[in-house]
């Protein structure tokens, strides 16, 4: 899991440089702020429920769920780019949805048109941001939404 976390840290922080979010002066190195969840991430994430998606090569893909009271939060979803368009993020998501049962929010940088139009596809909305950070999309997911079937 460490592995597929930094893969995926790793990733949005060369795409904030393409994007000019960042500059590539770090991009060697992960910020300290994401080092723990690399580092260790069964205390990073104590409180969350993590998903894995697996092949006969192993692991390919993460999500990470934290549910709260009537609430979750998804706060990672990521599938290796080489497997794309074949279902796993999907599932991944639908998996972390069937673990809850009010709103679901999560946050998204507005360049993934791909993962933004997957999270619509399952009942997600742009939502007033709770973050300060230039670029990033927040949307929920009504707790009144029907379950996937």
């Amino acid at each position: 899991m460490s592995e597929l976390v930094r893969t995926y840290l790793l990733q949005t922080e060369a795409e904030k440089v393409e994007y000019a979010e960042a500059s590539p002066a770090g991009l060697a190195a992960l910020p300290p702020s994401y080092e723990r969840e690399v580092s260790d991430p069964v205390a990073a994430y104590a409180d969350c429920t993590t998903l894995l998606a697996m092949t006969e090569q192993g692991p390919v893909g993460v999500v990470i769920v934290r549910v709260d009271g009537g609430e979750a939060e998804i706060k990672r979803l990521w599938a290796d780019p080489n497997l794309r368009g074949r279902g796993l993020g999907s599932a991944l998501l639908d998996a972390a949805l069937a673990l809850t049962t009010g709103r679901v929010r999560l946050s998204v940088w507005e360049w993934r048109a791909p993962a933004i139009r997957l999270y619509e596809s399952r009942g997600f909305e742009r939502a007033a941001s709770w973050d300060d950070r230039e670029g990033l999309i927040c949307m929920e997911r009504p707790a009144e939404t029907l379950p996937l079937r």
